[in-house]
């Protein structure tokens, strides 16, 4: 399927990897030139060099850490007017006892999950009203919907985020500009085996085993983990053409396991 988005631009960032990956993958195989950052510069390189390889798309990598004032400076001078923004980050870590979790862990998060996203919008709404088509995606955590006390560093920003995204998206819809979330579940990605590496350690397990163990402990229906390259499908859809419809939305992709018809 066509989605209509070929030669338009995207900034995708924290893409070198995982669910960010996945889309920037999807759009590039769209005919999107996608500019990626990342703090890693050796991982994004081979990222870009890897997905410009696969689908002939112009992949640019940009080495910042998006979520700072400097990086974002960086980044927006590569790229000041996008058709298309991506916006995700690394996971935060699990938490135990939420009295032992920070005021700096709670700032950290605050900053990199609602701040930083909505810092790139204010920034990039302007020229996208002006041309009268732009497509923002947050690629959030189902955790923003399904509160989980191991996730209180990752639930409570991303919601956040997305009361504000809807908001906005009122301000939006009358320009062709829309905004949508995708909140996932628990997928592979290096971020969630970086999570589950020790634990698996510290079980006696290897990482499949620790996963393996994870879905049973939390009766995940679909039985697995989600893939990273699908999500990022879905992203490509929230941006198509074909989606002009549809605005202010958050969209769970957890393998089942959220509770609510709606």
């Amino acid at each position: 399927m066509d989605l209509g988005i070929a030669g338009r631009k995207a900034l995708v960032n924290g893409g070198s990897a995982g669910m960010g990956y996945g889309a920037a993958l999807a759009l590039a195989r769209e005919g999107v030139e996608v500019f990626i950052s990342a703090r890693g510069a050796e991982r994004l390189e081979a990222t870009c060099k890897a997905i410009a390889a696969e689908t002939g798309a112009k992949v640019h990598a940009l080495v910042a850490d998006h979520a700072s004032d400097e990086g974002r400076a960086t980044i927006l001078s590569a790229i000041s007017d996008p058709d298309i923004l991506v916006a995700t980050c690394a996971p935060p870590p699990f938490t135990g006892d939420f009295r032992a979790v920070s005021r700096e862990d709670f700032e950290r998060s605050v900053a990199t999950a609602l701040l930083s996203p909505i810092d790139y919008i204010k920034a990039v709404t302007g020229p996208m009203v002006a041309r009268r088509w732009g497509r923002i995606v947050n690629i959030s955590t189902g955790a923003a919907k399904y509160p989980a006390a191991m996730r209180v560093l990752s639930g409570p920003p991303r919601a956040a985020l997305a009361n504000y995204c809807h908001a906005i998206s009122k301000e939006l819809a009358p320009h062709n500009v829309t905004i949508n979330s995708v909140l996932p579940g628990m997928h592979h990605t290096p971020g969630i085996e970086d999570i589950l590496a020790p634990r698996a350690a510290a079980n006696g397990r290897s990482y499949d085993e620790e996963v393996a163990a994870f879905v049973n402990a939390v009766r995940l229906p679909a039985g697995r983990f989600g893939d990273a390259k699908d999500l990022g499908a879905l992203v490509a859809m929230f941006c198509s053409a074909q989606a002009s419809y549809v605005t202010g939305q958050s969209l769970v992709v957890d393998g089942g396991i959220g509770t609510s018809t709606f």
